[in-house]
């Protein structure tokens, strides 16, 4: 097992592979949204990106689910998928490679995994006897259930008593290897809270984990022991693996390994923590094979401070909410005002404020006057301006000049909602400096000059601002830079168009040009109003 080595070419990570016992739920679509920002920054870089997403489509509560459906189990997965990718593209999510679990090429790295782990004598069969929740498609301790003995995930959902022969991985046998990866790499499990809660989990001691079942038709027989079928968790984690191979590539580890491994990232709810951070690891170290460099859990989301349920009737439908406001509005919205790793919740009063104050009024607002003002004293035309007519202390080029490595940063740390804070810092101070210096007033003085240096130092903020906040609201930037005179497009940052969109260049403020030729301008988000 070598040591995790960034390679600063290529990044590669992963939402979870999501379970289709049934349509995707705004939990899905706001892991799915985060990852996509985060590879879009990546590309922004100039890196090789490998975003992955995909679906978990084995075990005993997809062959429960597809039966009260009435459905044939594969027949079942089919449809749940399509509505996953109906939601990605409608979210204008930019993945590159969509995992199943059922696809033909992942049951060969399943067994090859699965041999080097046999071969390392890592597996055994044994006696399990407990509670198992089928939705977490797990064993649960007498302390995890509620005093009605359901999970305390589930709560409406009874567990069930098990007794029967499972094999077994030594997670045990790797108690001192976890502990040491944790303290040689404290930022393997972000956020710090998150990683607490492994460590604090870890420290009680580990227990072997079952990774068959019996009785079990929909998954992969055991190789070793075909009446077994491979437990769900064992099976998806390497999803992952399966999905670095390159299209009609034989399916072997060697194959699957050779550029995009190790995972940069691994981005997940919190209730699937410990299988990211506990199992996974251990199951990669006794394949020999390096872990991946980091696994962010993230929080929950509530709507209206309550949980979301079908029982309490307030489940949100991510579907309708992307067709009544539109991709940019959502995506802006979870990525703004929820931190990441912490709970969030979803309010449409505050979500059509937030959208009105910020896209509508502060960015949308002021690009549109500036452009009309320019229309009105410049006869259009951009002015003969470059950053070098700016002193270094002008009010907004002193923002400017160092809010693309900030935002970089905390792109880079995962802190969008500060990246987006920090970037509103200067539509807001854009706003006032227009307020401030009263161009329309200047001008009736004959002022031209300095007319043009204040249009001219706020388009090139709403500029700088747009480029930022590409990677949250690329729509919404594309119409900017299409009015500023730009070509390129957000929404292809792989296909060709990154060298005229290179973030060392786009990224620092004064990249409008004199003479800079504008496109026609309009306004770029209509205002929200609440639903009767």
């Amino acid at each position: 097992m070598n040591d995790y080595q960034t390679n600063f070419d290529r990044f590669t990570l992963t939402t979870p592979l999501y379970y289709v016992n049934d349509v995707p739920h705004i939990g899905s679509a706001y892991t799915t949204i985060v990852a996509d920002v985060i590879a879009r920054f990546q590309r922004l870089q100039g890196r090789s990106v490998l975003l992955i997403t995909g679906t978990d489509e084995h075990g005993l509560k997809i062959q429960r689910t597809a039966a009260e459906t009435g459905l044939a189990t594969q027949v079942h997965c089919d449809r749940i998928v399509d509505s996953f990718k109906s939601l990605w593209d409608k979210l204008n999510i930019k993945y590159d490679r969509f995992s199943r679990t059922t696809a033909n090429n992942h049951q060969a790295i399943v067994n090859e995994f699965f041999q080097r782990v046999w071969d390392k004598g890592d597996i055994y069969l044994a006696r399990q006897q407990g509670w198992y929740c089928v939705s977490c498609e797990e064993f649960k301790e007498e302390r995890e259930l509620t005093t009605d003995k359901c999970c305390s995930i589930h709560v409406n959902k009874p567990v069930e008593w098990r007794d029967e022969e499972n094999y077994f991985f030594r997670l045990s046998k790797y108690q001192q290897y976890l502990e040491e990866l944790y303290s040689k790499r404290p930022n393997f499990i972000q956020p710090t809270s998150r990683r607490n809660e492994i460590l604090n989990f870890v420290n009680r001691g580990l227990q072997d984990f079952s990774i068959s079942r019996v009785n079990v038709d929909w998954g992969f027989p055991l190789p070793v022991d075909p009446k077994h079928t491979i437990y769900v968790w064992f099976d998806a984690l390497l999803g992952y693996v399966t999905a670095l191979l390159e299209p009609g590539e034989e399916p072997t580890l060697a194959n699957a390994l050779s550029k995009w491994w190790p995972i940069d990232l691994h981005l997940i709810g919190k209730d699937i923590l410990r299988f990211h951070a506990v199992y996974w690891p251990a199951m990669l170290a006794s394949a020999e094979l390096t872990v991946p460099k980091t696994v962010f859990g993230h929080g929950f989301l509530t709507k209206d401070g309550l949980k979301m349920g079908k029982s309490l009737g307030n489940t949100l439908d991510p579907f309708s909410l992307v067709d009544r406001y539109g991709a940019d509005a959502v995506r802006y919205y979870f990525i703004k005002e929820i931190e990441l790793g912490k709970d969030g919740d979803f309010n449409e009063t505050r979500f059509i404020n937030t959208l009105n104050a910020d896209l509508a009024n502060d960015l949308g607002n002021l690009l549109n006057r500036t452009l009309g003002m320019l229309r009105k004293y410049c006869q259009g035309n951009g002015p003969q301006l470059s950053q070098a007519d700016f002193d270094r202390e002008h009010p907004l080029k002193k923002i400017g000049i160092e809010l693309g490595d900030r935002v970089s940063q905390n792109y880079m740390s995962f802190k969008l909602s500060q990246a987006c804070e920090d970037i509103f810092a200067l539509i807001r101070a854009s706003n006032k400096y227009i307020d401030d210096s009263a161009p329309w007033s200047l001008f009736k003085q004959g002022k031209q000059a300095e007319v043009e240096q204040i249009l001219y130092a706020v388009l090139e903020s709403v500029r700088l601002t747009a480029y930022l906040l590409s990677p949250v609201i690329p729509n919404l930037s594309n119409s900017i830079y299409q009015q500023l005179g730009f070509t390129g497009d957000f929404n292809r940052i792989d296909e060709g168009d990154e060298k005229q969109l290179e973030f060392a260049l786009h990224s620092q403020w004064g990249k409008l040009a004199a003479n800079q030729n504008l496109g026609k301008a309009s306004p770029i988000f209509a205002k929200l109003e609440l639903p009767e």
